[in-house]
């Protein structure tokens, strides 16, 4: 509406500019001056100057001489009056076309101000309705491709990582309040019965032993809440050091299991927590001990073209199988509460501390002796 007032404006000042000049240009060429010697004689003695305002009705010959004057004055009168009621006429059909084109293109913009933004209400319905209960459900937004099929798109897509993580730490808190539940038990047991009464130095040895690794247990747990969280403070760390830090401290164990560990570190350095990077190398070293045969072989490295690569031998893990070991309480055999079995957080745990040190974690299957190859890649070391 702005610019069509904005355009009968201009087109009513560019008319009435130029008007004149044109309507008497076309009078002086259609009405030259030696065509006025009929001119009526009341107009010379009405309007001595030459200026009338309006022919006679009975025109009678005239036999005077018109001088250039006069007929200069007639061709004005005749332009005045013609551009007069032009830009009347002009003026009026513009106004009474802008009001009905103003009228027509208001009822025009609603209707389709509510066709394109159709989409925006059934977004923001949509988003009003969701809770946790119905993540599942999408905009399926079906319209050509442009901004806001886009958008539709975009929030589905939203939607889908709100419902991975969701399911995922409701998994989480259930495998957690699960596995919560053996350790409490076995702590009640142990205080309760195996300390019970006058216990035998063995029985303290042995129920000490089983308490330190319940508390491992639910250590690991409270080690992934905290790794979930990201880091508070970072420092310069050199990974290769405790890299053979965590060698050296696991070398019992596996010269208990039979398991040659050989150690290749190249300088790493990262900018990160200490000890959950410490614990990081531990799980993936411990695993790689722990879930191998009799006779294998564990190769860990580090260096600033691989990051973290720690490769074992061992039972053949399927490859469909292999990403979903980084999940919480993942194991590639069903547990058996066996001494040393763990909770299944050693490689959630290690995809936790990577995440937050801004590193990722990955896994692969080896093709030959079984076993797998974890490697944790950081931001400086990729490639």
């Amino acid at each position: 509406m702005l610019a069509g007032a904005l355009l009968t404006g201009v087109v009513y000042v560019l008319v009435e500019e130029g008007l004149y000049s044109s309507i008497s240009m076309a009078v002086t060429t259609a009405v030259p001056a030696q065509r006025l010697e009929r001119l009526p004689s009341s107009w010379q003695t009405a309007f001595p100057t030459g200026v009338p305002s309006a022919a006679p009705a009975s025109p009678a010959p005239y036999t005077g001489t018109i001088v250039p004057g006069e007929a200069l004055a007639i061709t004005r009168t005749v332009s005045d009056a013609a551009g007069s009621a032009a830009l009347d006429r002009l003026l009026t059909v513009s106004v009474i076309v802008f009001v009905c084109y103003a009228v027509l293109s208001l009822a025009l913009a609603w209707w389709t101000a509510g066709r394109v933004l159709r989409p925006i209400a059934v977004i923001t319905e949509t988003a009003r309705r969701l809770s946790g209960e119905n993540l599942h459900e999408r905009i399926a937004l079906d319209a050509p491709p442009g901004e806001l099929k886009g958008l539709a798109d975009t929030f589905d897509g939203m939607l889908g990582r709100m419902e991975r993580l969701v399911s995922a730490q409701q998994r989480f808190a259930a495998n957690a309040a699960h596995e919560l539940r053996t350790p409490l038990a076995v702590q009640r047991a142990a205080a309760e019965i195996g300390l019970g009464g006058d216990p035998s130095p063995e029985r303290v040895a042995r129920m000490r032993a089983k308490l330190i690794e319940v508390a491992d247990t639910s250590e690991g747990l409270l080690l992934l809440a905290a790794s979930e969280q990201g880091l508070r403070e970072r420092r310069r760390v050199a990974v290769e050091e405790l890299a053979r830090e965590v060698v050296a401290a696991l070398d019992d164990e596996a010269v208990e299991r039979g398991v040659r560990v050989d150690v290749r570190t190249g300088p790493l350095s990262v900018d990160g927590d200490p000890v959950l990077l410490e614990r990081l190398l531990h799980n993936l070293v411990a695993n790689a001990v722990r879930h191998n045969v009799p006779g294998g072989r564990v190769d860990v490295r580090t260096g600033q073209d691989v990051g973290i690569e720690v490769t074992n031998t061992g039972p053949v893990v399927p490859a469909a199988t292999v990403p979903l070991l980084f999940e919480p309480f993942r194991r590639l055999n069903e547990r058996t509460h066996a001494p040393g079995e763990g909770a299944g957080l050693g490689l959630s745990i290690v995809d936790a501390v990577a995440r937050a040190h801004g590193a990722e974690a990955t896994a692969s299957a080896n093709q030959e002796g079984g076993g797998l190859t974890v490697r944790v890649v950081f931001p400086a070391t990729a490639p």
